[in-house]
């Protein structure tokens, strides 16, 4: 017995780690992802394949994994599979069912109004069972089997700092969409002497991780990417976490204790590829654990509420219900 755990490198994979602890063991596990700093620490001492990044509507992408997906269910006798997207999954999903392995596509959380198109074409794969994150649009064959985000709680957080202010700036992985808005937006409260540091008397310092955004001509030090270990532990650190509302960068925030700031990439301004961030981060206002703004609209009492909040990890969340 052995289940094959399929996802892109960003929230994808980080929704499906999270998910996979809460699945029914079935024995041996096996990993497919792409490889960058994010999948090569978090999955360390696992075992995983690594393959291609499969864009979006990348056909010729998804093509090049199904000769991954044949060469696996032969060496490994792959008898499940789990995916949470994106296109990566119809690479190796359609194959697998065809073969009678029992597969199971996660839509994203991020996905709060529907599926993705990736999400549309796999509900008419036969064999390939479909769930939703969300109660309200499960129906026909999109079943709900919980989600991500009930794993966590919103809570007061009880030290507040004492010598400075410590923010993380996290843009995400993303190199295909740039936020640059969101990083002027912030430099009128993060300089020195701005805002911030003027409405707590205390200095402030900035890590700007900044993933495929331009930012050369600004004045910031940024970092475009670190390990994920390395990350959390900034995050961890962090007074003030403000993120873009990605459900990776969410995630990581959640499982630091921070209750974070989500800035919201648009579509008109091509930064995302549509609006789904906006559900998103909405969803997760909604439930208490974050700041839900627009990218331009981030104020210093923002960062100040954000500074007295923090979310708790639930000890025993409830498991994620696959269909037999």
């Amino acid at each position: 017995m052995t289940t094959l755990f399929v996802a892109t490198t960003g929230g994808h994979l980080a929704q499906l780690d999270g998910l996979s602890t809460r699945v029914p063991g079935d024995g041996a596990a096996v990993w497919v992802t792409n490889a960058n700093e994010q999948s090569t620490s978090l999955l360390a001492g696992r075992d995983v394949e690594f393959v291609h990044y499969v864009g979006a509507r990348d056909v010729r992408g998804v093509l090049r994994c199904v000769p991954t997906a044949r060469r696996l269910h032969r060496e490994r006798r792959i008898t499940r599979a789990v995916s949470t997207g994106s296109g990566i999954a119809l690479g190796f999903l359609p194959y697998l069912a065809a073969r009678g392995v029992e597969c199971h596509y996660i839509e994203s959380a991020a996905r709060v109004n529907g599926p993705s198109l990736t999400g549309r074409i796999l509900q008419n794969v036969p064999g390939v069972r479909v769930y939703t994150q969300y109660r309200h649009w499960a129906g026909g064959r999109w079943r709900y089997g919980g989600s991500v985000f009930d794993r966590y709680e919103p809570v007061t957080r009880e030290h507040p700092p004492n010598d400075r202010i410590r923010v993380v700036v996290t843009l995400g992985t993303a190199t295909d969409f740039p936020f640059r808005r969101l990083v002027v937006s912030l430099l009128r409260q993060l300089r020195p002497g701005g805002e911030l540091q003027r409405a707590t008397g205390l200095p402030v310092d900035v890590l700007w991780q900044t993933g495929g955004t331009p930012v050369d001509d600004l004045p910031i030090r940024a970092r475009p990417f670190l390990p994920a270990r390395e990350l959390r532990e900034a995050i961890a650190q962090a007074d003030i976490v403000v993120s873009h509302a990605g459900t990776g960068s969410a995630l990581a925030t959640f499982d630091a204790g921070r209750f974070p700031v989500l800035a919201v990439r648009r579509q008109r301004y091509r930064e995302a590829v549509d609006d789904h961030q906006q559900e998103l981060a909405a969803e997760l206002g909604r439930r208490g654990l974050a700041l839900n703004r627009e990218a331009d609209g981030i104020s210093t009492d923002d960062l100040l509420t954000a500074m007295s909040r923090a979310v708790r990890t639930v000890r025993t969340p409830p498991p994620f219900a696959l269909c037999s």
